[in-house]
C-alpha cells in the first residue's frame, strides 16, 4: 500500500490527466482525460477543494508516492497510463 502524501504545489496532475464522469460545477457532464478541470485556478489549486459540490472521485483520490513520483511530469504520465489501462 502506498504512503499518502500531501499534494505537490503547482502540480494539478490529478485535475488534468484523468477523465471524470461525475458532474463538476461548470462541467455538468464531467471532463475528458487530458482536459484541465474548469475549477482549476491559475495557481493550479482547486477552487472547490473541501466544498460539498466537489465530486467524490476527486475527494477520494489521494496523493501517493506511487502516483505522484518525483515530479509533475511523472504524475501526469502515471495518471495518463492509468486512464488508458482502465478504459471500458
Amino acid at each position: 500500500m502506498s504512503k499518502a502524501l500531501s499534494c505537490r504545489p503547482l502540480c494539478a496532475a490529478c485535475c488534468i490527466a484523468p477523465s471524470i464522469t461525475s458532474p463538476i460545477p461548470g462541467m455538468p457532464n464531467g471532463k475528458p482525460a487530458g482536459v484541465p478541470c474548469i475549477q482549476l485556478m491559475e495557481d493550479l489549486r482547486c477552487a472547490i477543494f473541501g466544498q460539498p459540490e466537489r465530486p467524490a472521485c476527486c475527494s477520494g483520490l489521494q496523493a501517493s508516492a506511487e502516483m505522484c513520483g518525483e515530479d509533475r511530469i511523472y504524475a501526469l504520465h502515471w495518471l495518463h497510463e492509468l486512464e488508458i489501462a482502465t478504459r471500458p
